[in-house]
């Protein structure tokens, strides 16, 4: 028989799976390798006569990553046993650190932060708006005492230059 259709045929659902698979293999052999590396790291790595603190702070990891409430109870076994041991600040402080909030909590605060965010541009707004207006009453105000002025006449219906002479002269002793 010759060959029909393309080098593709034939490689239908069963063969994408095989390959998928496959692919997801690799993933996972990958990842043994770093957690293999991280591992020695500790180790092999670190000169001799510093090798004895990696080591602790391996094995302080550890516990960390099985349970995070067995410093504890290890210290109130500890005082069971006639021990006169109190908690150490460091193991009372590491737990309220880490405690995970719910994400309700964390969409509580993201909302409350939003909230804030938004009464304080409000607030911002407002004040911009209160300056604007009590400059454009300033503006106005002066411009109307200037018109005033500028525009008083004589008893014949002539300009009144001595006034307007003398808002020219305030107008420069204001400005130096």
């Amino acid at each position: 028989r010759g060959v029909l259709g393309s080098v593709q045929e034939g490689r239908g659902f069963a063969f994408r799976r095989k390959q998928q698979v496959e692919r997801q293999y690799k993933r996972l052999l990958k990842r043994r390798r770093k957690v293999d590396s991280q591992v020695d790291q500790f180790t092999d790595t670190y000169p001799e006569h510093l090798k004895h603190l990696y080591l602790a702070e391996e094995e302080r990891l550890k516990k960390r990553r099985r349970a995070p409430n067995n410093s504890v109870l290890s210290e109130e076994n500890h005082n069971r046993a006639g021990h006169t041991c109190t908690f150490s600040y460091r193991s009372v402080t590491s737990e309220g650190k880490f405690k995970k909030k719910t994400s309700n909590q964390k969409a509580k605060e993201e909302y409350e932060k939003i909230q804030a965010e938004r009464a304080r541009k409000k607030e911002e707004a407002e004040k911009r708006k209160q300056q604007r207006e009590a400059a454009q009453r300033l503006y106005k105000q002066k411009k109307m005492e200037a018109y005033k002025i500028l525009s008083k006449k004589t008893k014949r219906g002539q300009p009144n230059l001595n006034l307007q002479v003398e808002y020219l002269l305030q107008k420069i002793q204001q400005n130096t």
